[in-house]
């Protein structure tokens, strides 16, 4: 599933060409901004406020414009995603160097990106996201001394959806995760719509078949839960259950994602979202048979 078509280029600490350094506005902890180079493909973390517009440009074009999402005055004014959480989070980008304008000048493009959030970092800000929606709470007191992870917003340019922009991405999460010692991933995962009856297969199926243990289940907050074993188990098939979920749940599942219990509609972004949970020491055997061994940085790259 998704195997890689050529090796991964790895680590570099080349020079970042496209930034201006009296713009850079992210301390990356250590980490190179450029992760990774395949192909024409460049794997990075945002370090500009230029950066971050162009990833907020890119989610206004994938959940507003294709899919729908009911966007707020200021977001519809300068066509862009915006959102507080932006401004604390670091934001994983990747882009292809080879675009270029129309007057045939160089042109680099953000074609796929992922919001990060550190649960250090939330605690000091905002919280989670995901607490939106999720009560989270219980999680994180059960598991104080652990280190998570928020993944959110999540998306691809339409022109870019293939294997190679996910494993792109998955390079360069697990290369941030790996590097700030992470013990586990959460998040909202989404489901296109917002009436549960469509989704019925899908949803009574990551109830049935890949429900978080106790210690790591989480619930929606009160009055929004939505059902998920809407379907009884024995009328589910697996084969046509995993067909129907969307190829970000399906990535999940790959490397061994657990969900929580029940789902929650939200109307804004026209989705029912799961709770994702993915205990890193549980999903490491999966990740290298999918997308191959972890590449350790290179003591050479580290600020």
């Amino acid at each position: 599933m998704w195997p890689l078509d050529t090796p991964f280029s790895g680590i570099t600490n080349a020079p970042a060409r496209f930034i201006k350094p009296r713009r850079l506005i992210r301390d990356l902890k250590g980490l190179p901004a450029v992760l990774g180079r395949f192909g024409p493909f460049e794997i990075r973390l945002a370090t500009t406020k230029k950066e971050i517009r162009k990833a907020q440009r890119l989610r206004y074009e994938v959940f507003f414009e294709e899919g729908g999402a009911t966007s707020n005055q200021a977001s519809a004014l300068v066509r862009r995603d915006i959102c507080p959480f932006d401004a604390f989070c670091d934001h994983l980008l990747v882009i292809d160097v080879d675009t270029v304008n129309r007057f045939g000048r160089p042109k680099p493009k953000i074609v796929g990106t992922y919001r990060l959030l550190r649960r250090d970092v939330a605690e000091r800000n905002l919280g989670f996201y995901t607490q939106r929606e999720f009560d989270i709470a219980p999680l994180l007191a059960r598991h104080a001394d652990k280190r998570f992870l928020e993944l959110g917003r999540s998306c691809v340019h339409p022109q870019y959806r293939s294997k190679r922009a996910i494993e792109l991405l998955w390079r360069g999460l697990w290369r941030y995760a790996k590097h700030h010692r992470i013990d586990a991933l959460i998040g909202c995962a989404s489901l296109p719509g917002t009436d549960p009856r469509p989704l019925a297969l899908a949803l009574s199926f990551l109830h049935h078949q890949a429900s978080a243990p106790a210690a790591w289940s989480v619930r929606p907050v009160a009055g929004r839960a939505v059902k998920m074993d809407i379907l009884d188990k024995s009328a589910i098939d697996a084969r046509r259950s995993v067909a129907a979920l969307p190829p970000l749940l399906k990535a999940y599942l790959r490397v061994g994602a657990k969900f929580g219990d029940g789902a929650v509609i939200d109307s804004q972004f026209g989705t029912i979202d799961v709770f994702t949970i993915m205990p890193l020491a549980d999903i490491e055997n999966r990740y290298i048979s999918y997308y191959g061994a972890p590449m350790e940085m290179p003591e050479s790259t580290i600020a």
